[in-house]
């Protein structure tokens, strides 16, 4: 690339305007990874498109130039999506912010891929709708890295994932030709190609615009905090309120170290001596939910609640969603960095996985913060290190390579929301078969034959393996493995 290098800066700018095109190397060190900070590699060059029509015309500038090109959001992603792996350039759709439109009696909206999750719930709350998906990140996240990863949170539970609320895209194809997938209904004829686009990791091209389906706010919510002496205790409080036939909104709980860590971040009050502390939060109509409230309230104190207390009113109801949604940024309190997985397990297995997991890091010395997307079995362990100490380092992706072989073995798989990205390739062995992911393979080929389009990510793919471009990773470095 350094024989086209000024030609093809060049050519960009003229594309996508002066200040959008990033080659100075203090630039490029802003976009050398996402939130997953194992993998870190730097950009040849950064790219802010500002429309779909110059998303398309930069890959097929990228074609011509036979140079990789990797899609970015807002680097929330936590499995190194967002990571040009291979060099390259790095697709940056933040600019790409409107929402176009907003249709109450359809219920639906229109928007631009780097709208910010938060932003189209806000834009429809004057109709009394709501965008449901809420991944932790949602203030900064973007609906195009939403799809990408097919992400979730903490009311996956009762609304579903990303796939649930997207009715079509307009994409752009790894040679640069637009296309739409899905429409402005659920209703689908002949192959689902929306389908098989949501959550596949920027491989297959990029959405530049999504039609949301949007939800109407729900009448009545009830929020409770309960607090256990230990998370075993309460993983078995949840798979009770599941087994009983309610569904509530959302399921959440915490370990003690965590809900210390919150508590002196931002200081709600927490009981600090308790093992875990649940959330659950109810949805629905008086009627319904006064219903599953007595419900809740009898399996959590039969199941060994030391306190049990409501939300009385919406402000409440926020600073018990805070000691959930504070979680993560509070660790950095413990130690500067914290890699975070997002294993799934059947429900009915959350006690055990609990112990086990707490098993794990004793195993390998790893101090492990535990938040749980209890209701639907997500869990998201923290394992926490400093990263100039590569001896801790190397236990860390050790105990995490084991607790998503714990996962695999009760039952569930790899990732619930964060998606496989660079992280998880090397495990994707232990789910599929080798004619399944040949299987993955030819899709893939088949939407990108040379390669380009967000290589090194989703599927361990012997073509790429020794294609020039790749970059050290320091996963790799440490296990001695080649990335393949």
């Amino acid at each position: 690339m350094a024989q086209n290098r000024a030609g093809l800066i060049s050519e960009l700018k003229t594309i996508v305007g002066q200040r959008h095109v990033l080659s100075d190397p203090v630039d490029l060190s802003v976009y050398e990874c996402d939130a997953e900070t194992f993998d870190v590699a730097i950009p040849d060059l950064v790219v802010l498109p500002g429309s779909s029509q110059e998303v398309a015309a930069v890959v097929k500038l990228a074609n011509r130039h036979q140079i990789p090109f990797t899609p970015r959001g807002a680097g929330t992603g936590l499995s190194g999506g967002a990571t040009t792996v291979r060099g390259g350039i790095s697709l940056v759709l933040s600019r790409m912010t409107k929402i176009l439109s907003v249709d109450a009696d359809e219920q639906t909206a229109v928007v631009e891929v780097g709208v910010t999750n938060a932003a189209v719930s806000q834009a429809a709350a004057k109709f009394g709708l709501h965008y449901a998906p809420d991944p932790s990140s949602q203030a900064a996240s973007t609906i195009g890295g939403n799809i990408a990863e097919n992400a979730g949170g903490p009311h996956t539970l009762k609304y579903g994932l990303t796939i649930d609320h997207v009715l079509g895209v307009r994409v752009v194809l790894a040679n640069g030709e637009t296309t739409t997938f899905g429409g402005n209904t659920t209703a689908t004829t002949g192959i689902d190609w929306l389908g098989l686009f949501v959550g596949s990791e920027g491989t297959l091209g990029f959405a530049t615009e999504a039609t949301l389906r949007l939800t109407m706010a729900p009448p009545a919510v009830k929020t409770m905090i309960a607090y256990f002496d230990t998370v075993e205790a309460g993983g078995e409080a949840v798979s009770k309120v599941v087994a009983a036939g309610v569904v509530p909104a959302a399921m959440e709980m915490i370990d003690r170290l965590t809900l210390n860590a919150v508590e002196d971040a931002v200081h709600l009050g927490l009981n600090r001596e308790a093992g875990a502390l649940l959330i659950i939060e109810l949805d629905g109509s008086e009627i319904s939910i006064s219903f599953e409230k007595d419900v809740v309230e009898r399996i959590i104190s039969d199941g060994g609640a030391t306190a049990i207390r409501w939300a009385k009113d919406a402000e409440e109801r926020a600073k018990i969603w805070k000691a959930r949604k504070a979680s993560f940024g509070s660790l950095g309190r413990i130690a500067p960095h914290g890699y975070v997985l997002d294993g799934v397990i059947p429900r009915s297995r959350l006690a055990q996985a609990i112990r086990q997991i707490g098993d794990i890091g004793k195993q390998y010395g790893v101090q492990i913060a535990n938040v749980y997307h209890a209701g639907d079995g997500n869990l998201h362990p923290c394992l926490l290190y400093h990263q100039d100490n590569l001896e801790e380092v190397k236990r860390v992706m050790e105990a995490g390579r084991k607790i998503l072989d714990l996962c695999v073995q009760l039952g569930g798989t790899l990732s619930g929301e964060h998606g496989i990205g660079i992280e998880k390739l090397e495990a994707m062995s232990q789910v599929f078969t080798e004619e399944e992911l040949a299987a993955m393979a030819m899709v893939k080929s088949t939407f990108d034959p040379e390669y380009r389009c967000n290589p090194g990510k989703l599927l361990p793919m012997p073509k790429s393996c020794g294609e020039s471009g790749l970059r050290p990773l320091l996963r790799y470095t440490l296990s001695g493995s080649g990335g393949c």
